[in-house]
């Protein structure tokens, strides 16, 4: 019998906006046996000195994701690494568009294409992912829908960030986007220990009562320009997540005639805990979690951390 090796040698071709990170401990380096991605999917990862540490930057071709746009990233964390995902700059979402972008297998319809970002990551026991990106910025009509979901082994470990500014608010774009949905799950073997869903829409008369007015995204966030959700778990972060509990415990809440320009609450969880953020300008937000996060040095190094909310 003669078989055809030709075909069998051609790898599968990928999907459009695919990636595929897998970071294992050798000896005591951290290693990718896998750093794979399509455009317009992009993973670079610099040197660092840091034992069991690596980085990885998830970037985009372009600055931003468009309409049609789907990113599709799977992440495995082996036993005893640590990996800090990043981008650089916020992630820009640009308004929906008619028509067929290069990174688009699926022509768009007619009133424009949603930009999905898709995250599944496993994290291995004495491992730890900390996700730091930049802050999402959604442009005027945007829409997007992210869902990320973790599974953790027992004795993993994750830092989650997730946020969102208000849009390009010097040209007059302040919660102006159409759809931004942000759903976050963490998973501990077979049990969901948190879920957090954030959904942020532009009312319009078929998704409202005719009997209550219309009211703006921009009337209904009022204040704040920027708001972030911070969860952390499992035993690498502990002491963080006890020094947090402790300065939120001693935090003194005073009735006030205008909002303050900062705020924050904690929730605790077995073993973890939520943090919820506003602030009035993005640097609030970003200061505060640069400063709270110090202690996470002592687990991927000053230099590794440092790289985060530059």
């Amino acid at each position: 019998m003669v078989m055809d090796t030709a075909a069998s040698s051609v790898p599968p071709q990928k999907l459009a906006g695919t990636g595929n990170i897998t970071l294992h401990l050798h000896g005591h380096q951290a290693v990718f046996s896998e750093l794979s991605y399509c455009y317009p999917l992009k993973l670079l990862s610099p040197r660092i000195a840091e034992r069991a540490v690596a980085i990885a930057y998830v970037l985009s071709y372009g600055g931003g994701l468009v309409g049609g746009d789907r990113i599709n990233l799977r992440t495995d964390v082996g036993s005893g690494a640590r990996l800090l995902l990043l981008t650089q700059g916020s992630t820009k979402i640009f308004k929906q568009r008619v028509g067929l972008r290069a990174s688009s297998v699926h022509p768009a319809s007619a009133d424009g294409e949603r930009t999905i970002q898709v995250i599944d990551a496993a994290i291995s026991a004495d491992a730890l992912l900390l996700l730091l990106p930049d802050p999402v910025t959604c442009f005027s009509d945007a829409f997007y829908n992210q869902k990320q979901t973790f599974r953790l082994e027992i004795g993993a470990s994750i830092v989650l960030l997730d946020w969102i500014t208000a849009g390009r608010v010097s040209r007059g774009e302040e919660w102006d986007f159409s759809r931004y949905c942000s759903i976050n799950e963490v998973w501990v073997g077979d049990k969901r220990v948190a879920r957090d869903a954030q959904l942020l829409e532009k009312q319009t008369q078929q998704s409202g009562s005719k009997f209550v007015p219309l009211r703006s995204l921009k009337d209904r966030l009022g204040h704040y320009s920027c708001y972030a959700t911070l969860l952390l778990y499992g035993p690498l972060v502990v002491p963080t997540i006890t020094t947090l509990a402790q300065r939120y415990a001693s935090v003194q809440v005073y009735q006030q005639n205008v909002p303050p320009d900062f705020v924050w609450s904690l929730a605790s969880l077995e073993n973890g805990c939520v943090v919820r953020l506003a602030g009035k300008e993005t640097e609030l937000v970003k200061f505060w979690l640069r400063d709270s996060l110090k202690g996470l040095e002592s687990v991927v190094g000053i230099d590794a951390l440092r790289n985060a909310f530059v």
